[in-house]
């Protein structure tokens, strides 16, 4: 396994460089200024000189006047060593800003991945069991509409009836404004702020992790080691869920990894939607403003997430199924 393991670090590397080479091109061919719209905000408050000196000294600090290949070594290093660069829009350290934002995605994430399969895994399993009923058509007209309704829809529709309509959840934000609580009482008002999203996320994720989920049953259930399974008299549930569920496992490894990865990248939308502080939102803001030093580091971080993603999927394969070999 270490052998494996050394091996696709080796191809993570790789990987990692030609991805940076790629966006730190295309970041840096986008149309527009970025030293002048740094200092655009001087304009009329200085005088034409003044404002040309410092337009030149934001050129300077920001390298724009460098080679491209010249540029980007110096990225790449000073990357390497921990600085992610300097916002223009946050006027700040992007490894002083980061931290924040990183934490809060990554809360929602887990509470939206463990409320997902804990719905999505026993409902699949059900529906697999008693397919073609009644209560499985109905699931898959409903995770049909579930799935085929973008996020954003999801969220503006959830948002009129619980917040504007009932008024149970707040429209947006992180916490209630002015709060001077401590303790639990933090917890529990950030809870409250972040419940919707969690459920927005939840609800969009429902339609394709529940149809996975029942068709990799579906397939499982069909294998001749079940028939006898069931021939020895084995009780329902330990042919299921011992038997089954067990081989359609693996399947469904991919798809809890692949879309927690998809949800982390994809809360740019409902972190918009909700005004949330988050991973999503700042690198949204980063494009919009040509914050590119915040792009890019937060690009480069979803790239190392998949990465290691993609080596855990691996790997969790031969804990899954020890037919699987990843010794090699």
């Amino acid at each position: 396994m270490l052998k494996y393991v050394g091996k696709r670090l080796v191809y993570m590397v790789g990987v990692f460089f030609i991805v940076s080479i790629i966006m730190f091109i295309l970041f840096n061919n986008t149309p527009g200024d970025r030293a002048l719209n740094q200092v655009q905000s001087l304009r009329g408050k200085v005088s034409d000189e003044q404002f040309q000196i410092r337009y030149q000294a934001a050129r300077d600090k920001l390298g724009l006047d460098d080679p491209i290949p010249v540029r980007y070594i110096k990225w790449m290093g000073n990357l390497l060593q921990g600085d992610l660069g300097y916002s223009t829009f946050y006027k700040d350290d992007v490894i002083d800003i980061i931290g924040e934002p990183l934490k809060n995605t990554i809360i929602i994430n887990i509470f939206a991945t463990v409320v997902a399969l804990g719905i999505t895994i026993p409902l699949g399993i059900f529906c697999a069991v008693k397919k073609f009923s009644k209560f499985d058509n109905a699931v898959q007209v409903l995770t049909i509409v579930g799935y085929s309704v973008p996020v954003y829809i999801i969220g503006l529709v959830l948002i009129y009836f619980f917040s504007v309509q009932m008024g149970w959840f707040p429209i947006s934000g992180m916490n209630s404004p002015n709060f001077q609580g401590s303790g639990l009482a933090v917890i529990l008002d950030r809870l409250y702020y972040l419940a919707l999203p969690v459920i927005v996320m939840t609800v969009a994720s429902l339609g394709g992790m529940t149809r996975y989920v029942r068709a990799a049953m579906i397939d499982a259930l069909r294998m001749d080691y079940i028939r006898t399974a069931r021939a020895k008299g084995l009780k329902e549930k330990v042919v299921i869920y011992s038997h089954a569920w067990r081989n359609a496992l693996l399947s469904v490894v991919t798809l809890i990894i692949s879309w927690f990865m998809s949800v982390f990248m994809g809360s740019i939308v409902v972190e918009q939607i909700f005004q949330l502080n988050g991973i999503g939102q700042m690198y949204y803001k980063g494009l919009m403003n040509q914050d590119f030093d915040v792009a890019l580091a937060i690009q480069m971080l979803y790239c190392v997430i998949t990465l290691i993603s993609n080596l855990v999927t691996d790997l969790s394969y031969g804990l899954v199924d020890p037919r699987v070999r990843i010794d090699k």
